[in-house]
């Protein structure tokens, strides 16, 4: 065998060939090849990457190597640490990349996270495997799946690829609720979804108006609605003083009055 490679048999007889290298103590793997030959030059790409400069804007479709690979290896040549998916760090922040122009910006507080859990793509929303199911990355900041940029968050710097925590500032992180300014005063719209969006109030804090929309949610199962709606969860509110803002609050007349067809 030419150095790296190691020779295996599939369930079904098929051979193909897995190339590795080691670096520093630490045993790589590089990956599954159908010949002998490529598994070397994937063996030999990684050696020249471990002991030359080249960058990640280096790496061209030539390499054997798969670009994820390279990144790790790019970052563990740089930096010393070893992680299993394509990171490359940076003092405080570091890069999660798909493509060489493609990458998402992380906090280092997140580095144990994304280091152990793979990030997909689907339909434009990016998730991760936790526990068997798929995560909205979104999530770990507060944010509703259903949110939309620009309108329930913004990223500060403009930058939709960078996820520190400084950059993204939440507007709307209620249920049903969301923020407008009207004579220059900011006001919250509360809006529930039956057949189509019904306003249940226009209220002065968000507070009132995500208390609102479950005051609505409540009406409306008493008549027999039987969607199932996600409450809004208030944090630091005692139940006495969510009681009283709750029975003081008016909503809509077209709420109060639905009528199950």
């Amino acid at each position: 065998m030419l150095p790296g490679v190691f020779k295996a048999t599939k369930k079904d007889g098929t051979v193909y060939y897995r190339s590795s290298f080691t670096y520093q103590n630490k045993h790589i793997s590089l990956g599954s090849f159908p010949t002998e030959w490529t598994a070397h030059t994937a063996y030999a790409e990684a050696s020249n990457i471990m002991s030359s400069s080249c960058s990640i804007q280096d790496y061209s479709d030539v390499f054997t190597i798969s670009f994820e690979k390279y990144v790790i290896l790019v970052n563990f040549r740089d930096n010393e640490m070893y992680f299993k998916t394509p990171i490359y760090l940076k003092q405080k922040y570091f890069y999660y990349y798909f493509s060489k122009k493609d990458y998402l910006i992380f906090d280092t507080d997140d580095l144990f996270y994304y280091s152990s859990h793979k990030i997909m793509r689907r339909q434009g929303h990016l998730f991760v495997a936790d526990y068997g199911m798929q995560v909205n990355i979104l999530s770990r900041y507060g944010i509703k799946n259903y949110a939309v940029p620009g309108k329930d968050y913004i990223f500060i710097n403009g930058n939709t690829s960078d996820y520190r925590y400084g950059n993204i500032t939440i507007i709307n992180k209620y249920h049903g609720v969301s923020m407008e300014t009207k004579d220059g005063k900011e006001q919250f719209k509360t809006k529930i979804h039956i057949h189509g969006d019904f306003l249940v109030g226009i209220y002065p804090s968000e507070t009132e108006a995500a208390i609102a929309y479950n005051k609505a949610i409540d009406v409306l199962k008493k008549k027999g609605f039987k969607k199932e709606f996600a409450n809004n969860y208030i944090e630091g509110l005692s139940p006495r003083k969510y009681a009283e803002i709750y029975s003081e609050l008016k909503i809509a007349k077209k709420i109060r009055e639905f009528e199950i067809q």
